[in-house]
């Protein structure tokens, strides 16, 4: 037989029943990233930075290939996953300008 518990009172707190508030970010000693993909410590900030402008410009031209196959909403989601990838491509190209002008 199943036991019927009652509802816990009301509290004040809503934020923990709200769906529309995210839950807190764990504090920093909670984190624990996962060591399988690592990158050794004495890379310069350069050598970082043209690696992801790198990844970044692959992942736009998949992005795009990807927006030729697909129609409608879903081909705008790809421009859109797109356009955001050529941003922040564009800021990392400024910090390597900034970094290393090439005069």
């Amino acid at each position: 037989m199943f036991k019927v518990t009652p509802n816990p009172p009301d509290t004040d707190d809503q934020a923990d029943t709200d769906p529309l508030t995210p839950p807190p970010k764990p504090a920093m000693a909670e984190r624990r990233p996962n060591p399988i993909f690592t990158i050794a410590p004495d890379v310069n900030n350069e050598t970082l930075l043209v690696h992801a402008c790198e990844t970044l410009a692959s992942a736009s031209v998949m992005a795009s290939e990807l927006a030729f196959i697909l129609d409608g909403p879903k081909c705008n989601l790809a421009l859109g996953i797109e356009q955001m990838i050529a941003l922040a491509e564009l800021s990392i190209n400024r910090v390597l300008d900034n970094v290393d002008p090439q005069e």
